[in-house]
């Protein structure tokens, strides 16, 4: 019949639609606020019936320049979203198991226009809690608001703030895509009467999977150091930091990092802190492996004089050209400044 999914189509579908149940155990949506005191940065995750991170922590500073204390009150739609949820995971599976496309354009149709509702909903939240302010607030600035992104990436006094998906966010995102191509190539299938994809189908369905946040190459003439805010113009010093919320942060000295760490006491927030192979242009290596070189002669960035070779037979062959002492991570980091 014309109108009826695949075998193959039909379990795409089923496998989207059941996704979506993770969005009652994830957050769906996160706002980020990174700033010199944050530098680990401050985050507000919101799910379809709650909100968590540190909303505290935002609230107080908020308080000062008079917005809204953020609560869960602020948002009617965590008293339905449930359900709704519920009736997309139900049609899906109705399309799935009736094999119906015409089911299955109502439940993308429908998809779309509850993201777009979506969209505007966190707009307009947005506009009402950055415009609304407070006349008696400790700190005013005229004819300034705080209205935070929709989607994306906005400067708000000393504050950067990201709005982004989160992981239920994405699982929506993947589901609606995945369940639109099966519908394309059901139509396209019967339409064109073309060779059958099923092999492509399959390999879309993995679209779905987590990323780890690791290690990036230095792009000169785009990345900044983390600390000096100097543009990055030299691959063999320098280092970056991975933290345990995988924001990377990077650097074009390794005195900078190590600046970054005493000045902020964040050693306990990183996970991972990797520094530049000097022998190996924009090649990264972990710092308690690596051998540090402290010597005039090296001409690093910020002058710290320091540079990290990945063995000690390299860093011992260079001392002879740059005269210096030889360290590891442990020493070089409480090295008196």
């Amino acid at each position: 019949m014309k109108d009826t999914l695949s075998f193959t189509s039909r379990i795409l579908v089923a496998f989207a639609s059941g996704a979506l149940i993770a969005i009652y155990f994830l957050p769906a949506w996160r706002i980020d606020l990174f700033a010199p005191q944050y530098p680990e940065g401050l985050t507000m995750y919101i799910w379809i019936n709650k909100l968590s991170g540190d909303v505290d922590i935002i609230n107080g500073l908020n308080h000062y320049i008079g917005m809204k204390h953020i609560s869960a009150d602020m948002f009617p739609e965590f008293k339905f979203m449930s359900y709704v949820v519920a009736f997309f995971i139900a049609l899906g599976l109705t399309a799935a198991i009736t094999g119906k496309r015409k089911i299955l354009l109502s439940y993308i149709l429908l998809s779309l226009v509850g993201g777009l509702f979506v969209f505007y909903d966190l707009y307009k939240w947005g506009y009402e809690y950055g415009h609304n302010l407070d006349p008696k607030a400790a700190i005013q600035v005229p004819g300034l608001s705080y209205q935070p992104p929709v989607f994306g990436h906005k400067r708000l006094l000393n504050f950067d703030a990201y709005s982004f998906p989160d992981v239920a966010g994405w699982i929506v995102f993947g589901a609606v895509a995945l369940a639109s191509l099966v519908w394309l190539f059901e139509w396209y299938k019967h339409k064109r009467q073309g060779p059958k994809m099923t092999a492509l189908l399959l390999i879309i369905s993995t679209m779905l999977i987590s990323c780890k946040t690791s290690s990036e190459p230095f792009v000169i003439g785009v990345d900044a150091c983390q600390v000096c805010k100097m543009g990055i113009v030299d691959t063999k010093y320098g280092g970056e930091l991975i933290t345990k919320k995988g924001k990377l942060l990077k650097f074009d000295d390794i005195g900078c990092m190590i600046k970054h760490l005493k000045t902020n006491s964040s050693g306990s927030i990183i996970s991972q802190a990797l520094t530049m192979d000097y022998l190996k242009s924009n090649h990264f290596i972990p710092v308690d492996s690596a051998w540090f070189l402290i010597s005039p002669d090296l001409k690093s960035p910020m002058n710290s004089h320091v540079a990290a070779f990945a063995d000690l037979s390299s860093v011992q062959n260079h001392q002879t050209k740059y005269p210096g002492e030889i360290l590891k991570w442990d020493a070089l980091l409480s090295k008196p400044d």
